[in-house]
């Protein structure tokens, strides 16, 4: 059996007190994924946390320094299940430093208005990515219920 495959990614909002928008890249490969939207972020090396692998990711491939909100919250204590081998935990995140540009393995950032669920949801997502896009607006919109922000 092979091993397990630790992936991290980043919801990058505009802030993470008030987000009313969410940074998302383009793939340009593998060629399945190519053309697909996902999160930021990439593999956990050998022996790095969690954290830090996203720290490091968002540098490669948008380079940009962010500021790690909580951790959206998955199925289970390695993530979101992405096929057999590999699942994905996702942070809330904002930028702090840089403007985000596609450096490695996109082709396109965008940022999209998280007012309009219908307009993200309709992004042709990579398909393991798509429940952790509706888990996303589904905390987001809890968390404005919450907090009283209309």
């Amino acid at each position: 059996m092979s091993e397990h495959i630790q992936v991290v990614g980043a919801a990058i909002l505009d802030s993470l007190e008030l987000p009313a928008r969410l940074l998302v890249a383009r793939r340009t490969a593998p060629e399945q994924f190519a053309g697909l939207w996902e999160f930021p972020g990439g593999k956990v090396d050998a022996g790095e946390e969690c954290e830090a692998a996203l720290h490091r990711e968002l540098k490669e491939e948008l380079g940009v320094t962010a500021l790690l909100g909580p951790e959206l919250v998955s199925e289970g204590p390695a993530g979101w299940r992405l096929n057999h081998r590999a699942s994905m935990r996702v942070w809330l995140a904002e930028i702090t430093d840089g403007v985000p540009q596609p450096l490695e393995d996109h082709d396109e950032l965008r940022w999209v208005d998280l007012s309009d669920g219908q307009a993200v949801l309709g992004l042709p997502w990579i398909p393991a990515d798509f429940p952790i896009v509706q888990a996303l607006l589904h905390s987001l919109s809890a968390h404005v219920l919450r907090s009283g922000t209309p």
